[in-house]
């Protein structure tokens, strides 16, 4: 038994009482506060743990975003590899009511069921990856803290080195600020340790700014891009741009940059698909609750890095040679 309730102001009677009585009776309570609500009510009524049962929106125009969260919460999954609720690293295959993990040509399944090796021992190719992280006052510091988390998850996917992944990492708010640059931190490690240490910058969202700065500045060669590697960018945020972003995103797109956006919370899905590169289903990522952007990096990982077959040149290679070998006994 659920019950979702939904209010944007100060109750004019008692809520603490009854609603306890609700939850000892084993009614699952979740609460929703739109405007101007008071958020002391809301935590009264809610279920425990609040983090789960406690949310808010700016305006009914936008409370429908809540809906991914309830279906995710509510709904039985029977497809988990169509969900993304699974942990495989390169391709999951459903099985009834399961899924088993499988790897792209030219990887091999590792000893643990999830994840891939390449074949010939290959670490990956060369990569420029710049992170547009959304700093703004209604990200709030615990969810800021969550994207940190969402970064070094991509970051662990990568082969950090001079000659493959570099990672630069910009956070913007009414202004933009530039955390460390492509290839200023050599290692996981170091960037890992950089990405910890962002302070929150917590004013605007002038998210046409920031592309225009990751157009201009990040992916140039003063700020440690190399010529003629693949740029991707990441772009994150929770809210509505209060600029304009069309030319920064048409013009990040026509340099050859692939465009990652993914937004949580009151995000706006019409922005959020203008910044990403086409097919553009691939490339936008909309989560309603920033306790599950865990999942988008677990897509992401498979999607930013440069799709190769590393075996291929080894294989022709190997089957020539074989070929070669074999004319030549006949013609013995």
């Amino acid at each position: 038994q659920v019950a979702i309730v939904v209010t944007d102001g100060r109750p004019q009677d008692g809520v603490q009482d009854v609603s306890a009585r609700a939850r000892a009776a084993g009614i699952e309570i979740f609460a929703i506060g739109v405007g101007r609500v008071d958020m002391g009510t809301l935590r009264q009524m809610a279920s425990e743990p609040l983090d789960e049962h406690v949310d808010y929106v700016e305006s009914y125009s936008v409370i429908e975003k809540l809906t991914h969260k309830f279906q995710e919460a509510f709904c039985v999954v029977s497809d988990l590899c169509a969900t993304g609720d699974h942990d495989c690293e390169q391709v999951c295959v459903s099985t009834p009511g399961a899924y088993r993990c499988a790897c792209r040509d030219g990887f091999s399944l590792n000893s643990d069921g999830k994840t891939c090796t390449a074949c010939n021992g290959g670490l990956g190719s060369a990569l420029d990856l710049v992170f547009l992280i959304d700093g703004s006052k209604s990200v709030r510091p615990e969810n800021f803290e969550l994207v940190k988390k969402f970064i070094n998850q991509i970051v662990d996917s990568l082969e950090v080195s001079d000659k493959q992944a570099q990672v630069g990492l910009v956070q913007y708010s009414s202004s933009v600020r530039q955390e460390f640059p492509l290839g200023q931190f050599k290692s996981k490690k170091d960037i890992k340790a950089a990405v910890k240490k962002m302070s929150y910058m917590e004013k605007g969202t002038m998210t046409g700014q920031a592309l225009k700065y990751l157009v201009d500045s990040s992916f140039s060669v003063i700020n440690g891009a190399r010529p003629g590697v693949p740029k991707v960018g990441i772009v994150f945020t929770d809210g509505r741009s209060q600029d304009y972003i069309s030319d920064a995103a048409k013009k990040a797109k026509d340099s050859g940059f692939r465009m990652f956006a993914v937004g949580v919370g009151n995000a706006v899905e019409d922005e959020l698909r203008e910044i990403a590169s086409e097919p553009v289903a691939e490339h936008y990522f909309y989560t309603a609750d920033f306790r599950t952007i865990s999942k988008i990096g677990k897509k992401l990982q498979m999607k930013i890095c440069v799709e190769e077959d590393p075996c291929e040149c080894k294989s022709i290679v190997k089957f020539q040679t074989k070929v070669e070998e074999l004319i030549n006994s006949l013609q013995q």
